[in-house]
């Protein structure tokens, strides 16, 4: 098989310079192209009712697939399909499942955010009188040396 590095070359050495000038024009679209394609999101956007009907509206009148909608709103492709396959966030009702689900893992990561974490020098510091700790009583493991096989 042909590489096309080698291609470029036949059509150099037959003087086909339209030819190669097309060749030219096609790496510089496909490049500009790849350099304007939606990178993946770092992080989404809140699920509200209005982004909901806004995915349904896009599903509905476009032709977008659900990743092509997902990128398009900030949002993850599976919550894309959860909207159109089972209509969920449609409402603003607090009962409602995902709302529900959504509260619970708030209330979860309330204690976690709340509760000091050391800074690394006070986690060294205290790695450090731990070690004095345990080198003061003598090491409870044995050690084997070379010299003792």
């Amino acid at each position: 098989m042909t590489t096309l590095k080698e291609f470029e070359d036949a059509l150099r050495e037959q003087g086909m310079h339209m030819a190669l000038a097309i060749l030219h024009k096609l790496r510089e679209k496909d490049r500009t192209k790849r350099s304007i394609a939606p990178a993946r999101r770092i992080a989404g956007r809140k699920m509200t009712p209005e982004l909901a009907r806004r995915i349904l509206d896009l599903h509905g009148t476009t032709e977008m697939t659900q990743q092509e909608i997902a990128f398009q709103l900030g949002v993850n492709q599976g919550r894309v399909n959860e909207v159109i396959k089972r209509g969920k966030w449609l409402d603003e009702n607090p009962a409602a499942p995902e709302a529900v689900a959504r509260d619970k893992a708030k209330a979860r990561m309330a204690p976690e955010r709340s509760s000091k974490r050391p800074s690394p020098r006070e986690t060294q510091a205290v790695r450090s009188s731990e070690g004095k700790r345990q080198s003061g009583k003598g090491s409870p493991q044995a050690q084997l040396l070379l010299g003792d096989l």
